[in-house]
């Protein structure tokens, strides 16, 4: 005759496992698992939470002219008209723009002087209140009035070729910008900040000369 197996045995058998994954290691929860960053991709490489605050557009009460003048390249483009949020996808697609019109130029680059590093979460339309935040939906970057969004630089460009190729990419873009030089002065808001100019020199011989 075959022993029955004993009460405790069977439960043994029956009951699930228990087995919980180390905190310690990579879990299916991390970012760098679930978001995976592409070479063509305007992504951060990693975050440590993936939903943000809505947050607002940054204002320069401040006085800063910081980031509204050429730092890399000779021509440029930045925001003339109010702040805006522009998402990743538009970015990419000035990019595009910028780099098939100067595709001809050896040695010409594109400098895009902001990043989209922004989570936007979206939820559907004629959703009840509650029930969390949304899901993810794309990346966008916050710009300030003033802001230098592109510059063209890298190699001689002819001033025709780099405003029909910014003008290309400022359709792109969802607020009104300006093409910028060397010579442009820094952008408070709405306001350009001048240089002064000493007591004893007169504007007029100034103009003039310039």
């Amino acid at each position: 005759m075959f022993s029955l197996p004993s009460a405790r045995t069977l439960l043994a058998a029956c009951r699930p496992s228990t087995w919980t994954p180390s905190l310690s290691g990579p879990t299916l929860s991390s970012p760098s698992l679930v978001f995976a960053r592409g070479r063509h991709q305007l992504a951060p490489r990693s975050v440590k939470f993936i939903k943000r605050h809505k947050g607002v557009l940054p204002v320069p009460v401040g006085g800063s002219i910081k980031g509204t003048t050429l730092a890399f390249g000779d021509w440029g483009i930045r925001v003339k008209g109010n702040g805006a949020r522009i998402t990743a996808k538009q970015l990419k697609s000035a990019d595009e723009a910028l780099r098939r019109k100067i595709k001809p130029i050896k040695g010409a680059k594109v400098y895009m002087r902001v990043f989209p590093d922004i989570p936007v979460c979206i939820k559907g339309n004629e959703t009840r209140m509650g029930k969390g935040k949304g899901s993810f939906e794309y990346w966008a970057t916050r710009v300030a009035p003033g802001r230098v969004i592109f510059e063209l630089g890298g190699a001689p460009i002819r001033e025709e070729l780099a405003r029909e190729a910014l003008r290309l990419a400022c359709a792109k873009l969802p607020t009104l910008m300006e093409f910028i030089d060397r010579k442009a002065p820094p952008r408070l808001g709405n306001l350009l900040i001048t240089p002064e100019l000493p007591a004893d020199v007169n504007p007029q011989q100034t103009i003039a000369a310039s």
